[in-house]
């Protein structure tokens, strides 16, 4: 038997969810909230399987709920539940922890469906969203390390242009042809957002300075 709390500031939304999941032999709904305070006091008492949380709620987020019950219960799984495609909801569900995010418009089939999916253990993020949240996180990774997204040699090659290299001295330190190197500037350059070999070396030089301190 799956056990599920609700979460949803709305009763009316809560009985029809309610009603769904409990007309099905496999699952029970053993719980209610209609606020992120009653919930996360709730939810660790009765030890849901699965809670199925609104995004937005009266007193917070869904995604707080989530993340403060998970603090409680790993092993819970949490569906998010929320009338907008929002992108920026769905990275901090994930970042909190939740095993899926559906719309409300999902038809209730898909939304039982969608609670057994979490309730065994398994994501509900489709493909598309996952690439979308890995992207970001890289993105934020680069923002943290403006490096992040270069390769050894072309960090190598960064600290050379730092130095003052010319591409054929870099090629002849390196054993590269010119035009090799030419490439390489010409993608970190590309990586870094920048346009002039100047930038470059004013952050190469930037970070020796940084590692110096």
């Amino acid at each position: 038997m799956i056990r599920v709390f609700l979460v949803d500031d709305h009763e009316v939304v809560r009985r029809g969810v309610a009603a769904l999941l409990d007309s099905e032999d496999d699952i029970e709904v053993i719980g209610e909230a209609g606020t992120a305070e009653s919930a996360v006091a709730r939810i660790p008492a009765l030890k849901p399987d699965v809670a199925v949380l609104d995004v937005r709620l009266p007193d917070g987020s869904g995604v707080d709920v989530c993340r403060e019950a998970r603090s409680r219960l790993p092993g819970l799984a949490c569906l998010m539940l929320t009338s907008y495609a929002d992108d920026d909801a769905l990275f901090d569900a994930v970042m909190a922890g939740a095993s899926g995010y559906v719309l409300k418009q999902i038809h209730g089939s898909d939304l039982v469906g969608a609670v057994r999916t979490v309730a065994s253990g398994q994501s509900l993020l489709d493909p598309q969203t996952t690439a979308a949240m890995l992207q970001r996180l890289r993105d934020q990774a680069t923002r943290q390390d403006p490096l992040a997204a270069l390769s050894d040699q072309e960090r190598h090659i960064l600290d050379l242009i730092g130095e003052g290299l010319t591409n054929r001295q870099i090629g002849e330190r390196l054993f590269l042809a010119e035009k090799t190197v030419k490439n390489y500037v010409s993608n970190l350059l590309s990586k870094l957002n920048m346009q002039r070999r100047t930038q470059a070396a004013a952050l190469a030089a930037r970070l020796r300075a940084d590692k110096r301190d």
